[in-house]
């Protein structure tokens, strides 16, 4: 990007990026290097404004070093926990020739490649194993480590429950690692999850932590988070481990090497796992998932968005669809009713939460798979953050899909205003928004609308079946709350299944500071 406004405009991707552990590298233009602290035209301090938000910046000075330079910043990007690496270039260097190198030639320098062990912690895994086979109550709980240490750690970890019988829970960024619709799935756990995902979170007694790091948004209250399990930590990361929440046995080897090495010694050493041993906790499982906590109530008129993500499930799963999101109640709702199968399927904005996010990522998965289908849902608020980008699309001709959830209003915003402020709204709602249909149309885009519940499964196959950008303007109720939900400050067992619960007055307290 450019130099200035482009660079300080970055910021925001750059630090989403390090917080969701994306491997990015990203140069940026800087003024000429005799101009350098003048205050010149579009300078600014790139490397000491990126240096918080990035795992590594550089001010390239020489040409000559140039071509090392991005290949280490590749490297950097690319190993241990992935995140993003900014190289700064002054004009006069970009204009400067020299003699490339190639990456064989260049000697990294090692404390700035920090990679994860290699070396099978085998007291680990025999430990891991030994609590396995006494547990009474444990739970995988797995997040984007294990999704970002390749496809192969899906696989591994499916072999694993398996032949364990131990149910999974998997955060907002580790949907897909394993199949939504399988019945080992308790599906999301976290302020949003499901009712028995976090019950069993905290009833457990033996806890397995793939690749997650004990966000705020999962544990709730710290002092009563899984308070009686064993704790176990897989991550690359080990300035990660006992940050949030302190374990009892962790490995910073990567996942799909400890995944595979543990499915090795069993079958190695002849372990079997009694596939009745757990029956007692299936059976209180299945007891919370009685409760239905995603149950919504559909009407014959007005649109519900689960009702609307539902639909668009049921519609695109058997399609190569990438799903993409804003931030706000339809990005909860997105990762409540869509059930990932694979990995690598859901891209959102999970750990800075940024409105803006999902059609730029979207345009990303299109040039990336020119024939899967990508869609963003989007609230309206979220889409309008960066609406200029749907011209990029039409620019280069990438058929993304944004499946927008209208119902007029921020919804999250709204809803905690509801909730924890006595329905005091303020700058929550919006009474001048444009036409989405027409708006589309402007930008020689595909328009389509559906205001009523007889109108959403035409929209949504009219949507999918046109090869040029679309924008799907989806009326859904107003007021509607994104439940189950964990008040800030509270711990699992003191979710909300619907805005007719009631949470504890000192919760609510504690929540206000926590919005």
């Amino acid at each position: 990007m450019t130099s200035g406004p482009g660079v300080t405009n970055v910021v925001t991707g750059l630090t989403d990026a390090l917080m969701d552990s994306i491997p990015v590298v990203c140069i940026s233009g800087q003024v000429p290097s005799h101009l350098i602290g003048t205050d010149a035209f579009q300078e600014c301090d790139t490397t000491g404004i990126t240096r918080p938000c990035t795992k590594h910046n550089y001010l390239v000075k020489d040409v000559n070093k140039l071509s090392e330079t991005i290949h280490e910043a590749f490297e950097i990007a690319r190993s241990g926990r992935p995140g993003p690496v900014l190289i700064d270039v002054p004009k006069d260097v970009q204009f400067a020739k020299a003699k490339y190198k190639s990456k064989s030639e260049v000697i990294f320098k090692p404390h700035r490649i920090k990679s994860g062990s290699s070396e099978i912690d085998g007291q680990f895994i025999e430990k891991l194993v030994e609590h396995i086979q006494k547990s009474k109550k444990p739970v995988f709980y797995v997040g984007g480590g294990c999704l970002n240490s390749g496809p192969q750690a899906s696989n591994e970890l499916m072999k694993l429950v398996q032949k364990t019988n131990i149910p999974v829970t998997t955060t907002l960024h580790g949907l897909g690692c394993y199949p939504g619709e399988d019945p080992k799935s308790l599906a999301m756990l976290g302020m949003h999850g499901t009712y028995e995902a976090n019950l069993a979170m905290n009833e457990c007694d033996l806890m397995i932590n793939v690749g997650a790091r004990f966000d705020d948004r999962v544990t709730g209250r710290l002092d009563a988070f899984s308070p009686n399990s064993i704790k176990f930590h897989f991550d690359i990361d080990q300035s990660s481990i006992n940050k949030n929440v302190k374990v009892d046995y962790h490995t910073n080897t990567d996942i799909t090497l400890s995944l595979k090495a543990i499915n090795e010694h069993i079958e190695s050493r002849g372990v079997n796992f009694d596939q009745s041993q757990y029956d007692q906790w299936w059976n209180q499982i299945e007891e919370w998932r009685g409760k239905n906590s995603l149950l919504y109530e559909q009407g014959d008129e007005v649109i519900k968005p689960q009702h609307a993500i539902s639909r668009l499930y049921e519609l695109t799963n058997q399609k190569d669809t990438f799903i993409t999101t804003e931030v706000g109640q339809h990005q909860m709702w997105a990762a409540q009713y869509y059930k990932f199968s694979k990995p690598n399927r859901w891209i959102t904005s999970g750990g800075l939460g940024t409105m803006g996010f999902g059609m730029p990522a979207a345009i990303g998965a299109q040039m990336a798979n020119p024939e899967a289908l990508v869609i963003d849902i989007a609230g309206e608020a979220s889409f309008l953050m960066n609406i200029q980008e749907i011209a990029t699309a039409v620019q280069y001709k990438l058929p993304i899909k944004i499946f927008i959830l209208n119902n007029e209003y921020m919804g999250m915003v709204r809803q905690w205003q509801e909730l924890l402020h006595g329905s005091r709204y303020s700058e929550s709602y919006v009474d001048a928004l444009p036409d989405f249909k027409n708006l589309a149309e402007s930008f020689n885009a595909v328009g389509v609308r559906a205001k009523n519940l007889s109108e959403l499964d035409d929209a949504i196959n009219e949507m999918i079946s046109v090869d040029r950008p679309v924008i799907a303007d989806i009326w859904v109720d107003k007021k509607e709350n994104c439940f189950p939900m964990i008040p800030s400050g509270a711990a699992h067992n003191e979710m909300l299944l619907s805005k007719y619960d009631k949470e504890k007055p000192e919760n609510q307290e504690k929540g206000k500071v926590l919005v």
